[in-house]
């Protein structure tokens, strides 16, 4: 017997995906897909590897210290006067679906629709700490909508994908949505000085877990002047007290924020709910922020009790653009945890609606070539009919196979034997 020398566990982060899952993930994509192209999305593909000029060019947040790098080739490659890590790499692995969509669209502008709806579906690399639902490869389901600079973007970005989550099966979920520029807005009235704003948004962001009373005290402690603290935290006692927090915020910060930015998050959110899709709720929330560095305007993500974090997120981004061709073009976008809705319906025990017939033809081994090539003839007839039929060999504990078979949804079972049975 030879000797095993080779790892046969996949590497930390990745993962085997057996027959069961594989098919819920295809049943999934499948959903998806055909939702997304009822609202005018069109699939497009971008390679997975992407220039590391491109991949670092601080759009991508936090994400752009977690690329896995590619290294040069040939002579190229010259690691005995290399200063840095990126004079080993020229290239790396896309780490999300927006920036890779971005170059795509530069590069094919006057072969495309304006505005144009793309539809993604892939993996995407990130060498993160690998937890539930996280791992370091990972499918993403992205849809975007580039050229459109109003909110019918955001309108129907949040119907496609809320209408798509529903069809998957989910409901009492909960579609958050803000504005950078509001953000901003607020961090700037409460008298923060810019090159604090991450940090302070950074602290907001944890409002839905140590509460306003947390979040004073961390602000604060970051060494912020107690009356920035204090009127920051004011805005949003006075949210908490007003009927209308959009309008709230719109009268309160009318020296520091652009026009028309409260008035357009009350749109979405009215025109969303217009639509009369049940099972889930809109809301303003003035602390989510988003962790990409691209995003200029709306931000939106949802939330499931379930799951105990998102699984969705997105928003307007209408400067990337622009950095491959010196325009800023108007997008936003809207991306799917894909993996993190699997491991939800695979923790429901979820199984997929069978919509073919599924028979499973055993074989008795040694079959003649007569009986053979007729249990052939009639599983063809059968498929061509549109069921689905698995042939196998006869096992000499059958009830156990059958019982194998049946828990993957094999329920009629048609035997061919060497020779006729008896009674």
């Amino acid at each position: 017997m030879a000797k095993a020398t080779l790892q046969k566990k996949p590497v930390n982060g990745m993962k085997d995906v057996l027959p069961e899952e594989m098919q819920l993930r295809q049943w999934c994509m499948q959903i998806i897909r055909e939702n997304y192209k009822s609202y005018g999305f069109t699939q497009i593909e971008t390679p997975c590897v992407e220039s590391i000029g491109n991949l670092s060019s601080k759009q991508g947040g936090e994400n752009e210290k977690l690329i896995f790098k590619i290294l040069k080739r040939g002579e190229k490659l010259n690691i005995a006067q290399a200063q840095t890590e990126n004079d080993l790499a020229d290239s790396g692995l896309r780490y999300d679906l927006t920036l890779p969509l971005s170059r795509y669209y530069a590069n094919h502008m006057s072969e495309l629709p304006n505005p144009f709806k793309a539809l993604q579906m892939g993996n995407v690399w990130r060498a993160d700490r690998p937890q539930k639902g996280r791992f370091r490869q990972f499918m993403q389901c992205d849809i975007d909508i580039l050229g459109e600079p109003g909110n019918l973007a955001e309108i129907e970005l949040i119907l496609a994908t809320t209408s798509t989550l529903k069809k998957l099966g989910f409901s009492g979920f909960r579609v958050r949505i803000n504005e950078r520029r509001l953000l901003r807005a607020m961090a700037a009235y409460a008298g923060f000085s810019e090159d604090a704003f991450d940090t302070v948004y950074i602290i907001l962001d944890k409002m839905d877990k140590i509460g306003m009373d947390g979040v004073s005290a961390e602000l604060s402690e970051s060494g912020f002047a107690p009356e920035a603290v204090e009127k920051c935290i004011g805005l949003f006692e006075g949210m908490q007290q007003a009927d209308e927090p959009l309008k709230y915020l719109e009268e309160i910060l009318k020296d520091t924020l652009e026009d028309g930015v409260c008035e357009n998050l009350i749109q979405i959110r009215d025109a969303v709910l217009a639509a009369g899709q049940e099972g889930f709720e809109i809301v303003f929330d003035p602390t989510l922020v988003r962790g990409m560095g691209y995003y200029t305007g709306t931000i939106f993500e949802i939330e499931m009790p379930e799951f105990g974090s998102s699984v969705a997120g997105g928003g307007r981004y209408d400067r990337m653009v622009g950095r491959f061709t010196g325009n800023d073009i108007p997008a936003c976008g809207f991306s799917i945890g894909f993996e993190r809705i699997i491991t939800i319906l695979l923790d429901r025990g979820f199984r997929i609606p069978e919509e073919k017939t599924k028979v499973a033809f055993l074989l008795e081994k040694n079959l003649p070539t007569e009986k053979l090539a007729g249990a052939v003839k009639e599983a063809q007839r059968r498929r061509d009919a549109g069921e689905q039929v698995l042939m196998v060999r006869m096992n000499k504990n059958k009830k156990f196979q059958k019982q194998q078979l049946e828990a993957e949804g094999y329920h009629e079972f048609v035997e061919f034997y060497r020779e006729a049975l008896k009674n």
